[in-house]
């Protein structure tokens, strides 16, 4: 009888433990991945503003999003492009006072609008970031 007892005690521990477990890797992942907006086709917009400032993740975080903030006719917007890595391969480069067309969906995040662009144009050139559906292309 004695044994049973064991068993079912280390069985209940079990039934604690797994779930414990399992939610400390959750909270883990998501400190890891904070909520990334989706691209929404629906809120998809075009705007043409004035380069502001260019944000470029710190050295050795080159899988971050790069980010622009542009000033159009009627407001100053965050602009997320794309990983410095991808920045950098697509040899994209943007200095303060360059016009700059966008094509890219209006999302907000922690309260603050901001645009996930899907095409970027300067001049001539064109760099497509994401495919017609959102999805980015760089992944």
């Amino acid at each position: 009888m004695r044994n049973s007892g064991n068993v079912a005690a280390r069985a209940s521990r079990h039934l604690v433990f797994v779930p414990v477990c399992l939610l400390c890797a959750l909270t883990l992942l998501a400190q890891k991945n904070p909520a990334v907006p989706k691209y929404d086709a629906h809120a998809e917009t075009k705007i043409k503003g004035v380069v502001e400032e260019l944000r470029l993740p710190p050295k050795g975080s080159e899988k971050q999003i790069a980010h622009l903030l542009i000033k159009s006719d009627s407001e100053t917007v965050d602009v997320y492009l794309c990983p410095k890595s991808f920045f950098d391969d697509m040899g994209m480069g943007f200095n303060k006072g360059d016009e700059l067309s966008f094509t890219g969906s209006r999302v907000k995040q922690d309260g603050a609008d901001l645009i996930l662009v899907r095409e970027v144009s300067k001049g001539n050139d064109t760099f497509v970031l994401r495919d017609a559906k959102g999805s980015p292309v760089w992944k």
